[in-house]
């Protein structure tokens, strides 16, 4: 019994030693074939690029020339026609930097076509910012833009303010109704927070300053309730009658998109884009209440009453079709489109007002 398991043993110890050298073996045999593909494969790949005329890496290597391992891919080549337009597009090898925040104005000067509102949109803050800190060149009135002027451009929206004798800064944060704290702390103010001492002429950035506006409009002119003043020029006496309008409204222009101020609230109208010449329409059927020229920078103007509470105002034509007193059919042409009055380019200043007061075209015009 004991012979038995001896036998036994020795079989499984065989068993054991016979697995060991064939896995040695198996080992050996794939240790073989790696070392012979390393070996054979830059030879084969040269007697490869010697049959076809290339140049590879190995045989560089072959020829005892280390640079020559370092080469280039073999491209198709391309062929250009004559007489063909091509893109040649270099590369940019400097960095743009994003642009980082003012803390201090700036100058511009108004360009032909220029607006207030457009201005604005270019350098990041608000209509009103533009005009209030401009007063001295503008008057509140964004109409007197003109070619050749300089602004000054804040760095955020509020005011831009020459300090005067006398001034003292809470009272100069109350009047604009700021933040006493905010001016302080505008790092392009420079002021010791502990002792601010600012001296006349000097300019302060008043962060989030806002004034009242001196608004310069075209009056309201009414069919019968209160007449036309006939003594301006294009003014005339309406007594009654005429044409009433639908309270539905169309594109005054051809374009119907702006070009130049929107509507805020320096400016109670939309610019829309329109060339010189180009035909301007009646927004709705009504009574012309002034045809002519306008001395507070509209050029010339047209305003029509459409006798249900809404008057249209259309300025700085360059020439009327209409006259005052005289009915106008919705899309009839009153006037052609210019750049009379103050203006830096044509286009159409067109308003909406209902029973006196502003409207926002946007309002009352169709989309598109």
């Amino acid at each position: 019994m004991n012979q038995l398991k001896q036998e036994e043993k020795l079989t499984q110890q065989n068993k054991r030693n016979w697995q060991f050298w064939l896995s040695w073996a198996g080992t050996a045999v794939l240790v073989a074939v790696l070392v012979s593909m390393l070996y054979w494969q830059p030879i084969l790949a040269n007697e490869l690029d010697q049959r076809t005329g290339n140049t590879s890496v190995y045989a560089g290597e072959a020829a005892g020339n280390p640079a020559a391992s370092v080469s280039q891919a073999n491209m198709p080549y391309f062929e250009v026609e004559d007489g063909k337009l091509a893109l040649v597009r270099y590369p940019e090898t400097r960095t743009i930097a994003p642009t980082r925040p003012r803390n201090h104005a700036v100058e511009y000067e108004v360009q032909l076509g220029d607006a207030v509102f457009s201005i604005a949109q270019k350098f990041n803050i608000t209509p009103e910012t533009l005009l209030w800190s401009n007063y001295d060149v503008l008057k509140d009135d964004p109409h007197s833009l003109s070619p050749g002027q300089v602004l000054i451009i804040p760095p955020t929206n509020g005011i831009i303010y020459e300090w005067k004798e006398g001034d003292d800064l809470e009272i100069v944060a109350r009047d604009f109704r700021a933040s006493m704290d905010d001016i302080l702390n505008w790092s392009g103010n420079g002021l010791d927070i502990t002792n601010p001492e600012i001296e006349p002429g000097d300019m302060v950035m008043i962060p989030g300053g806002e004034r009242e506006f001196q608004q310069w409009v075209v009056p309201t002119y009414a069919v019968g309730r209160s007449g036309t003043n006939a003594t301006l020029p294009g003014g005339c006496e309406v007594t009654g009658g005429g044409y009433y309008g639908g309270g539905f409204f169309i594109w005054p222009a051809s374009n119907h998109y702006l070009s130049g101020n929107d509507f805020w609230s320096g400016h109670l109208a939309i610019d829309i884009a329109a060339g010189t010449g180009a035909p301007i329409y009646a927004a709705d059927a009504g009574v012309v209440v002034f045809s002519g020229w306008n001395s507070n920078g509209y050029g010339n103007v047209v305003m029509i009453d459409h006798q249900n509470g809404y008057h249209t105002l259309y300025a700085h034509l360059n020439s009327t079709t209409v006259s005052c007193g005289s009915s106008a059919a919705q899309g009839q042409v009153i006037g052609y489109a210019g750049s009379t009055g103050n203006s830096t380019g044509p286009h159409l200043h067109f308003e909406v007002r209902y029973l006196g007061g502003f409207l926002n075209p946007w309002t009352v015009l169709p989309p598109g």
